[in-house]
This record gives structure tokens, C-alpha cells and sequence, in this order.
């Protein structure tokens, strides 16, 4: 199974992560096999929002909603079950300074709706 892990930190704290640290962890994945992708992203100050509602966009600088913790990267694993795909997010060095969020990835599925299990 494939699980996405979001990388939540407070910028700040980042930059006592070294990015070698980051490139080290992420050739340790995909030498095991299970790294599927994954990228950093560039500070919460670069977002845009876009929301579509009645069929007008809106669109707004910055992230969604304000928190101490904001979306820094992401990581897709794939893991043989939650167990093994949290082991491997407790590898992730920024878990050390912010939170990793594992959820599975779900297949689309035609007439399938809501995302529900």
C-alpha cells in the first residue's frame, strides 16, 4: 500500500535540519524499495489558495489557514501495512523538529464517492 507522509514544522525550527540529512534519509528509502517520491516546498510565504465555489474562483495569498506548524514536504512511501509506513516515517529528520501526518493513499474509483474506506 502507498502512504503519503506530511512533513509539519515550524519553518523556523528547518533550518536545523541539513538538507544532506534529508538526501541521505531519502537514498536510505529508495535503496529499500520504498520511496515512491517526495519534494520539500518553499516556504508558507510563497502559497496561493485557490478555492472554486458556484463556479468562481477565488484566489488568496498564502496557505489556508494559520497554524504554529505549516505544510513543509512530503514524503510517498510504500509500506506493507501503517506499522511498517510509521517505522519509516520516524526516520524522517524533520519529525524530530515538527510532526510527520501518515495517511494511505486511496485508488479512484468510477462511481465511487466521498473518499470513505
Amino acid at each position: 500500500m502507498n502512504y503519503l507522509c506530511l512533513v509539519y514544522a515550524n519553518e523556523k525550527r528547518l533550518e536545523e535540519i541539513d538538507d544532506g540529512e534529508c538526501l541521505a534519509c531519502g537514498d536510505a528509502m529508495r535503496a529499500s524499495g520504498h520511496y515512491l517520491g517526495g519534494a520539500p516546498l518553499h516556504p508558507v510565504s510563497t502559497a496561493t489558495t485557490l478555492r472554486m465555489r458556484d463556479g468562481k474562483v477565488a484566489i488568496t495569498d498564502g496557505p489556508f489557514a494559520e497554524t504554529k506548524e505549516q505544510l513543509t514536504g512530503f514524503y510517498i512511501l510504500q509500506a506493507a501495512d501503517l506499522d511498517e509506513a510509521l517505522k519509516l516515517a520516524a526516520t524522517i529528520p524533520p519529525a524530530r523538529v515538527g510532526s510527520i501526518e501518515v495517511r494511505p493513499v486511496r485508488q479512484l474509483v468510477p462511481g465511487k464517492r466521498g473518499g470513505k474506506p
